[in-house]
């Protein structure tokens, strides 16, 4: 029989593409949710995935499941919205802090998607560059802060969204053009160009540079496209996500480049308070980030 705990794993497996990450987020571990799926390719007597190297592929009877899966939780998720509003007011205040300004080019569609569903909660998007965006939750000025940056103690909850790559970002003519991955020691005598935050919130600096012994000249932007700017005016090198930097290397604007043979991964979190946690909205202004992103960004990996 199919059930919607069947169809939450299809739109897992679709979101992600692995079984690993799709287990981790309908809570589940990768032996049950493929025991899951092998029941279900029994009771229909046809295979729903194919195995690529690029992970799982849906057959057509995958797809048409899939389809079932988005159709059916949407419409789930709408009773649920409206059996919450008849239990009492679920008018509120969103006020979104970001740690990486790079984060508007997915962000919007998220709030505008956010609108629609939940037009009685008001978002709004902190205005300026935050050097410590959990401070704004502390003083009540914001409510959510998306960044990498865990807080410490129970009164605040970090809501996981995606793992992303970071890549060295370069002048086209940069000396490292030819390499396809650079190390610590490759980036000596470089100036590295960052946002005006501490040297120890800046992954390249604390997990790849400080580690080697190795200090860079410091140059700081608040916006990215400046960053962006500066690198292809040849003033230094910067440390970027790679959704962020991927339009600019294809319009042969800048280089990008690995990080050592696995690369420099970060992860990214929504930070709220507990008190705010279990909250619909909220929670539902999380899943609208992770399926966005996982639509419509490359190189990300489900959280």
């Amino acid at each position: 029989m199919l059930e919607l705990r069947h169809l939450r794993s299809l739109a897992a497996i679709a979101d992600t593409g692995k079984l690993v990450q799709a287990a981790g987020r309908v809570h589940l571990t990768q032996s049950a949710l493929s025991h899951q799926m092998r029941a279900l390719e029994a009771h229909y007597g046809t295979t729903l995935f194919q195995r690529t190297g690029a992970g799982l592929r849906f057959t057509p009877a995958g797809q048409r499941l899939l389809q079932l899966a988005r159709e059916t939780l949407g419409a789930v998720a709408g009773a649920e919205r409206d059996l919450a509003r008849l239990q009492g007011d679920t008018r509120g205040d969103l006020r979104i802090a970001l740690e990486c300004h790079t984060c508007f080019d997915w962000l919007m569609p998220v709030m505008d998607e956010f609108r629609v569903r939940w037009p009685e909660v008001e978002v709004d998007l902190l205005a300026g560059f935050h050097s410590d965006p959990l401070d704004l939750l502390k003083s009540g000025k914001a409510e959510l802060v998306i960044g990498s940056q865990k807080p410490r103690g129970r009164d605040y909850v970090a809501l996981p969204l995606f793992r992303f790559e970071i890549l060295v970002v370069m002048p086209l003519e940069h000396r490292l053009r030819t390499k396809r991955r650079v190390a610590a020691a490759d980036l000596k005598g470089e100036t590295l160009i960052t946002y005006p935050v501490p040297e120890d919130r800046i992954d390249l600096v604390s997990q790849v540079l400080k580690p080697a012994g190795i200090r860079l000249e410091r140059r700081t932007s608040e916006l990215t496209v400046a960053i962006l700017q500066l690198v292809a005016s040849r003033r230094g090198i910067a440390a970027l996500p790679n959704w962020g930097v991927r339009n600019y290397v294809d319009l042969d604007y800048v280089i990008a480049r690995r990080i050592g043979a696995k690369g420099l991964w970060s992860d990214l979190h929504a930070v709220v308070p507990r008190t705010l946690a279990g909250r619909p909205y909220m929670t539902e202004f999380v899943e609208i980030i992770r399926a966005k992103c996982a639509a419509g960004l490359t190189g990300i990996e489900l959280l």
